[in-house]
């Protein structure tokens, strides 16, 4: 199978790489959302070592690739866990739109700990695909724009091409104008 972008040597269904991607993850792509399946994504195979994805794998993919944050919002004792994507071009404006839809006084981005511990994901492969249900999952509106979007897998080894469209039907996916700037 050949990527829908990028020049990835080992591409497959995302249903056919169940076995390399983390429980949360598996769950997700096993039961889908809307219209979308696991058999509509796709998996390639990435080098964590790897750091610009884009030099390996094709230009193209500094245009369509996203990260995927969690944050953390405060308002007195009360902590709101949530997940930010942007295209990896921009970053999140945590303290601007994130802040302010979140009703929180204070955001920052989440201790490594509390990400990977709350997410069940391999920080640095944090995918929206499985989240916990009660976060909020914020979208930039160029991400969901994308006709195919490279995002993190789960695992730090292989991403994940999906559409665009595929994560703003995520259940809880909000489109936050302004959230990548």
């Amino acid at each position: 199978m050949r990527a829908p972008i990028g020049t990835f040597e080992d591409a497959a269904p995302a249903a056919e790489r169940l076995d390399l991607l983390p429980a949360p993850v598996v769950a997700a792509l096993t039961a889908g959302w809307g219209e979308f399946t696991a058999e509509q994504l796709v998996h390639v195979d990435s080098d964590p070592a790897v750091a610009d994805t884009a030099e390996h794998h094709g230009v193209e993919l500094l245009y369509t690739s996203a990260n995927c944050v969690v944050v953390a919002g405060k308002r007195g004792q009360d902590v709101t866990l949530a997940a930010c994507v942007v295209l990896s071009r921009t970053r999140v404006d945590v303290n601007g739109a994130v802040r302010k839809h979140l009703g929180a006084r204070k955001a920052s981005f989440a201790p490594m700990d509390t990400a990977v511990g709350e997410s069940g994901m391999e920080y640095g492969g944090i995918t929206p695909i499985g989240l916990p249900a009660a976060w909020p999952l914020l979208l930039d509106p160029a991400v969901v724009d994308e006709e195919w979007v490279l995002i993190g897998s789960g695992s730090r080894r292989g991403k994940l091409i999906v559409p665009g469209k595929a994560l703003a039907a995520l259940p809880g996916a909000v489109v936050v104008e302004g959230l990548g700037v």
